[in-house]
């Protein structure tokens, strides 16, 4: 028998004493002690309830090391990324790896492999496979549905992955951003539960008004969190804290427990945060993770105190697994899985001909997944259509990575790149090869470099090239975190030294590609409008 002492935070009867917690792999008994002197807190552990561990660029094992130190005990995790590139055996490697962690990893059936029937993936997961990984207990519930035209127009393949999940009893995620009215309507009413696309609070007052819970989002791309903060104090209990897409040099920073300790520098309530940062999660997706009851799983963390919240112990199942310094985990061998098709292209297959005046150009609205449609004229005297550096118009090229096609080319404003290029295979949701530049010499080199690894995200600056290698699915690395920390930062920082302004340019870099986001994104086949989810020309 074990036991820890110190200052008992009870979530369920919200409630703060001195205390002592007796523990196996089970919470034994608990009894109050005024006489503790101790000024710890001992709180239940947090929870990320919507994230794609592969945008961590670490396998499940490394992300987990990561995620303890910072008091994270559970996560509920959409495996579609790599779905999207290895299909079933991707995500089988993903609970395969995850096997190797104590922390309690809650894995959803990828509804959208491929996102759309508009772009190319190296996957297909169809309604039998959703029932396979049911059928076979190796998913808890049926992740982000971001199909949503599908579910609105009655797609039959998309409505019977819904009825499959039904079947099982099986709560649906959705991914609905702006969606409202009528179409939303519809869209809850097919039994879609959840929504971490909310960037204002009348978008996610609407939600709940429907019975959604909404997803308090703070990735390394689009920062909401702040936005939404408030629903903490008028909805704890519809609302769960989530990170969807962290890159790794932010998630070795800070995780679900920065935005604990900022919503405690709010002023918001302590049962409140914790309520929205485990309770509403482990309810909702029936987490087998402990609130610090009698007889719960013997899950918890130890805090300094309730404001700077430092963890300086992380439990699971009675077990020490962060002890205030190091992560106590085995280390273990990592098996590899790609797939990965070298499409040879040369300059000129970059180069786009001029037939109009104007081009529909993609304007990045910074720290938001979401993009415009920008009209800009362009120089008539020219037979082709070049980045213009002045005007921050930079040529995006998308090029597929699984079967032989020719390169998507278009152009985008707002990563002011005044110098040459950068790419990476970390393109959502299909994950081909995706590159911005000021030239195509630069853009072409940055693409052969990526096809070189085979997946990597790559910074061009002249004759000099600077990448981070991705071996599992051009997704993830093999390497430890602070190692894949530690390159990611450099690399963005050589981004940054051609220009970019952005807060995160692969993270941006990687959502101009996802074709269920609005305004405007560029995939494998084509410019695509997702107002109208259709395929418009570049040029007017």
């Amino acid at each position: 028998m074990k036991s820890v002492e110190g200052n008992i935070v009870d979530l369920i009867s919200r409630s703060i004493f001195k205390g002592r917690i007796h523990y196996s792999n089970k919470i034994e008994s608990i009894e109050k002690d005024s006489t503790i002197v101790s000024e710890k807190y001992i709180l239940p552990g947090l929870v990320d309830a919507h994230v794609h561990i592969e945008s961590s660029m670490l396998s499940p094992l490394e992300y987990s090391k990561i995620a303890l130190k910072h008091g994270v005990i559970a996560s509920v995790t959409d495996p579609h990324e790599i779905a999207n590139v290895c299909g079933m055996k991707g995500v089988r490697f993903m609970i395969e790896n995850a096997s190797l962690t104590p922390m309690k990893l809650s894995f959803g059936a990828p509804s959208c492999v491929p996102a759309t029937p508009f772009e190319t993936s190296g996957a297909l997961l169809d309604s039998s496979n959703i029932e396979t990984l049911f059928k076979q207990k190796e998913c808890s519930h049926l992740s982000e549905m971001m199909n949503f035209p599908g579910v609105i127009y009655n797609d039959k393949e998309v409505h019977t992955k819904i009825e499959i999940a039904h079947k099982y009893n099986k709560v649906i995620d959705g991914h609905a951003p702006l969606l409202n009215g009528y179409d939303l309507r519809k869209y809850v009413k097919a039994g879609i539960t959840t929504d971490h696309e909310c960037t204002s609070i009348h978008e996610a007052l609407e939600k709940i008004s429907l019975g959604m819970k909404i997803m308090l989002r703070e990735s390394s791309a689009s920062i909401d969190f702040q936005n939404l903060i408030s629903l903490i104090n008028s909805h704890s209990d519809k609302v769960m804290f989530c990170t969807d897409d962290c890159h790794p040099d932010d998630l070795e920073k800070s995780y679900i427990n920065g935005l604990v300790k900022r919503a405690i520098d709010q002023k918001y309530d302590i049962f409140d945060i914790l309520t929205a940062s485990t309770l509403t999660a482990k309810s909702h997706y029936k987490l087998n993770i402990g609130l610090l009851q009698i007889s719960d799983c013997a899950d918890f963390i130890v805090v300094d105190d309730l404001e700077n919240f430092t963890v300086i112990s992380t439990v699971i199942d009675g077990v020490e697994v962060f002890d205030g310094s190091t992560v106590l985990i085995d280390e273990s061998n990592l098996s590899l899985i790609n797939n990965f098709l070298v499409n040879t292209i040369t300059d000129v297959d970059l180069q786009v001909r001029r037939s109009s005046s104007s081009i529909n150009v993609i304007e990045v609205i910074p720290d938001s997944l979401l993009t415009k449609k920008y009209k800009y004229e362009i120089n008539i005297s020219d037979d082709f259509i070049h980045s213009n550096i002045e005007d921050d118009i930079l040529k995006i090229v998308v090029l597929n990575r699984y079967v032989k096609a020719k390169a998507s080319v278009g152009f985008i404003k707002g990563f002011t790149l005044k110098k040459g290029a950068i790419a990476g295979t970390i393109a959502h949701d299909s994950h081909n090869i995706v590159a911005v530049g000021v030239d195509d010499e630069s853009i072409l080199k940055a693409i052969q470099e990526v096809q070189k690894n085979k997946g990597a995200l790559v910074v061009v600056d002249g004759e000099e090239s600077h990448l981070l290698s991705l071996p599992i699915a051009g997704l993830m690395s093999d390497k430890d975190g602070a190692f894949v920390s530690k390159r990611y930062a450099e690399l963005s920082q050589h981004a940054i030294r051609l220009g970019c302004c952005l807060n995160a340019p692969f993270m941006t870099l990687a959502f101009m590609s996802l074709l269920v986001i609005p305004e405007l994104k560029l995939g494998d086949q084509g410019l695509f409008d997702v107002n109208k989810f259709e395929f418009i020309d570049l040029q007017n």
